[in-house]
């Protein structure tokens, strides 16, 4: 495996989480809403103060709110939690569907602090007074960041494969995933190919076509069995925003803003609502000792290992993640779900 790529899939494919679960779906550029399917699904865009508009999709009519951020790498698999609920998923700021920011405003509006900004202006558009979050990748750290700042208004957090709450924290070999492309799944010949590729800066003069050949590598990251590879779809290089030539640009600001981030430990122990963590021991984009990690930390939370998975675990084991997350949601643990205490030694921190 080239290193430069495997830099490039850990920024812009990984840990903050820039590939999806993508499947057909129908796109509208004005809000209205989706009649051919079942549930209705209302789509439109959130403006916030800054004038950066979030596209959302809202499903479900139920009493339980549950705000989705990432909706882009979610929204296909998880509008089946709609059922008794409603779900609102929105787009990242930058990502997805929401508006693109200009390069020279970039600086000045993305960072993951305006992230959490955008999940209280989602709550304000819709006028939701308490609600559930889930967060995938870094929105795990996201969410519970938001947390922090409004602990009246959040009723549970799940986080799906969080990234640790300190950039560059180290755990113990066999909480970590390190393996290379050739080894589970990626053909070594398309490896190669897209590293000339971007050597000759073909992202550049072509990013729509280098999107969609870089997603044949990368997606594999994504799974714990190479046989699940096709069940992400296509990727997203519909979307500009999507472009690894954008999003490098785009985490130029705001992985670095997560790189800077130094919350006490402390602070976060004060976060007292449920949190359930799921993780897989698979993942290469988060390892699965973050997850142990923030079980050590939050004082009210429980950890479900789905063994086997990686950074899309519900991708390698829906039958699993989604009974979970309906018992959690309605109130309960799920059986499997456990506590982790930093005395196990499954915690290394970087001194």
């Amino acid at each position: 495996m080239v290193r430069r790529i495997s830099a490039v899939v850990l920024l812009v494919g990984a840990s903050l989480a820039s590939t999806a679960v993508a499947r057909p779906r129908l796109g509208f550029e004005k809000t209205g809403e989706i009649t051919s399917e079942s549930p209705k699904i209302e789509e439109g865009y959130i403006p916030t103060e800054d004038n950066t508009r979030l596209f959302y999709q809202k499903v479900g009519t139920g009493r339980q709110t549950v705000i989705i951020p990432g909706g882009l790498f979610l929204f296909n698999d998880f509008k089946q939690l709609s059922k008794g609920r409603t779900l609102v998923f929105y787009d990242m700021r930058g990502r997805g569907r929401s508006d693109a920011i200009p390069d020279d405003r970039k600086r000045e509006i993305v960072s993951i602090y305006d992230d959490v900004k955008d999940v209280e202006r989602v709550r304000e558009y819709f006028k939701i007074e308490k609600f559930s979050l889930i967060g995938y990748s870094y929105l795990g750290l996201m969410t519970v960041m938001y947390a922090m700042d409004h602990p009246q208004r959040v009723e549970r957090i799940i986080q799906m494969g969080p990234v640790p709450l300190k950039f560059g924290t180290e755990y113990p070999a066999q909480f970590t995933n390190n393996d290379k492309l050739e080894d589970i799944g990626a053909n070594a010949d398309q490896v190669a190919k897209v590293q000339k590729l971007r050597d000759e800066r073909y992202y550049k003069s072509n990013p729509k076509d280098y999107c969609e050949q870089e997603w044949q590598v990368t997606r594999f990251r994504l799974v714990g069995n190479p046989a699940n590879v096709d069940k992400l779809g296509k990727g997203w290089c519909d979307t500009p925003n999507e472009w690894p030539v954008n999003l490098q640009k785009h985490f130029q600001y705001s992985f670095a803003s997560v790189q800077k981030l130094d919350i006490p430990r402390e602070k976060v122990a004060q976060v007292k609502i449920p949190v359930l963590t799921i993780h897989g021991t698979k993942d290469r984009n988060a390892s699965y000792g973050s997850g142990r990690e923030w079980i050590s930390i939050l004082p009210n939370a429980r950890l479900l290992t789905i063994s086997g998975a990686a950074h899309q675990s519900w991708v390698d084991a829906p039958e699993i993640i989604f009974p979970a997350i309906e018992i959690f949601l309605k109130g309960n643990w799920p059986g499997k779900a456990e506590r982790v205490s930093e005395s196990d030694g499954s915690v290394q921190r970087q001194p």
